[in-house]
C-alpha cells in the first residue's frame, strides 16, 4: 500500500459513507424499484431503514473498538475516527490541527487508529503506542512521535517513549501480555480501510462522512459543525 495525498477539502466538500454498505443499498434500490407497484414503496423505506440500522452498527463498531485509543471527554457529540502512519508526512502536518481542536471543543471525540504503511518503523511505532494505553501514556506518547523529526527507527521510538514519561519495561511487557490484542486491532483497523476504500493516510472518519485526505483546523471545525447539523449523513455535497 502507497501514500497518496488529496487536496486539502473545503468546507462542506466530504465523502459521504452510507453505511459502508453504499453499494448493497443502491441494489435494494434497484431491486425494489422493479418490484410490483403498491409493494415497492413499503419494501424500499423498509429496506433503507434495515441499511440505515447496519450503518450505524457499523459506525459503532469502528468508533467503540474497545482496544482503540480514545480521547472522550464527557457528553461529546461528535467522533472522529483518525487513521494515521506515525511516518506520515501529511498526519503529521494535520497532528497540530487535531490538538488544537481537541483543546478548543470539549464535546469532540477522537480515536485513533494506527494504520502503518511505511514500513517496519511505523509497524512498532504503532504497537508500542497502543501498548502505552495500558499505563495511559499514549496521549503523551502520540504526541512525542507525532512531533519526532525525520523518519522513525527503534531509537527514536524509545527517545519518543522516555520525553512522554512513558515507563519502558512496563511497555516491553505490555507489548508482550497484549500481543494478540495488539494485532487484532491492527488486523481490524486495515479491514476497515480496506471496506472503506482508503489507499494511503491520513483519512478521517466525522460522523458519517469519510474524509480521506488532510483537513487544516478551519476545515476540521466546518466539518465538525455540519456533522453536528446534519448526522445523519444528509449534508448537501458541494
Amino acid at each position: 500500500m502507497k501514500h497518496f495525498s488529496l487536496p486539502l477539502f473545503s468546507g462542506s466538500r466530504l465523502t459521504l459513507l452510507f453505511a459502508l454498505l453504499l453499494v448493497p443499498l443502491l441494489l435494494t434500490q434497484t431491486a425494489c424499484a422493479d418490484s410490483p407497484a403498491g409493494q415497492s414503496a413499503t419494501n424500499n423505506a423498509a429496506q433503507t431503514a434495515a441499511n440505515a440500522a447496519k450503518a450505524a452498527a457499523a459506525r459503532k463498531r469502528i468508533t467503540d473498538n474497545p482496544l482503540a485509543p480514545k480521547y472522550a471527554p464527557k457528553g461529546y457529540d461528535v467522533t472522529i475516527v483518525e487513521y494515521f502512519d506515525y511516518q506520515c508526512p501529511y498526519c503529521r502536518k494535520m497532528y497540530p490541527a487535531l490538538a488544537k481542536l481537541r483543546a478548543s471543543d470539549k464535546k469532540v471525540r477522537i480515536v485513533y487508529r494506527d494504520l502503518p504503511i511505511f514500513g517496519d518503523a511505523s509497524v512498532e511505532a504503532a504497537h508500542a503506542a497502543i501498548a502505552s494505553n495500558w499505563q495511559g501514556k499514549h496521549a503523551a506518547f502520540h504526541a512525542a512521535l507525532m512531533t519526532v523529526p525525520g523518519k522513525l527507527n527503534s531509537k527514536k521510538i524509545r527517545q519518543a517513549a522516555d520525553k512522554a514519561g512513558v515507563n519502558w519495561a512496563r511497555l516491553q511487557r505490555d507489548l508482550k501480555v497484549h500481543a494478540k490484542e495488539i494485532d487484532a486491532l491492527l488486523d481490524s483497523t486495515r479491514q476497515e480501510a480496506m471496506m472503506m476504500g482508503l489507499t494511503g493516510t491520513p483519512a478521517l472518519l466525522i460522523g458519517p462522512y469519510l474524509v480521506p485526505g488532510a483537513m487544516n483546523y478551519e476545515q476540521l471545525t466546518k466539518a465538525v459543525a455540519l456533522t453536528r447539523k446534519y448526522p445523519d449523513g444528509n449534508a448537501p455535497q458541494s
